[in-house]
């Protein structure tokens, strides 16, 4: 009997020669529908196919599984859904060249936004949503590029 075995792209893999490199990883319903996500709406490479799942998504790696309980290396914490709402206390941050042909083009390939880009003075964002309700910011430096900073916003002030 053979094991299929999930493909792997072997040079692709994040795994450094010195140093370290940064991944960000996801907890997902269905691995699937996210991969397909990252890879097809997003333009990423799939590195791993699951377990976990990873996509090469410009300079960095998005890796993706289930939640789950406790594990013996993280005793006392659980893995969980993450549940979308009105809030957020992390998100995904795409810096782009060009924020209308990224707006268009992941529009036309599924990509849900909360709005279309706004000029921000510094910059130019405007947010989506992957299948699990992760908030991903995409932006263009604009106004930064010649010095312009967002406005800080009252709490930032000293006094």
């Amino acid at each position: 009997m053979t094991e299929d075995r999930p493909y792997i792209d072997y040079e692709n893999l994040p795994a450094p020669q010195e140093g370290f490199v940064a991944t960000l990883f996801i907890t997902v319903r269905s691995v699937a529908r996210s991969r397909d996500f990252y890879s097809k709406v997003l333009g990423g490479t799939v590195v791993l196919e699951e377990n976990p799942c990873m996509v090469k998504l410009a300079n960095t790696w998005i890796l993706m599984n289930p939640g789950g309980p406790p594990t013996p290396d993280k005793p006392d914490i659980s893995v969980v859904d993450y549940e979308p709402g009105g809030t957020t206390s992390i998100f995904l941050n795409l810096r782009v060249a060009d924020i209308d042909a990224c707006y268009r083009l992941w529009s036309e390939r599924g990509a849900q936004f909360v709005t279309p880009p706004i000029d921000r003075g510094a910059e130019t964002r405007c947010y989506m949503r992957d299948p699990d309700g992760y908030l991903i910011e995409v932006g263009q430096s604009t106004g930064l590029l010649s010095g312009h900073l967002a406005a800080k916003r009252p709490e930032d002030l000293p006094g």
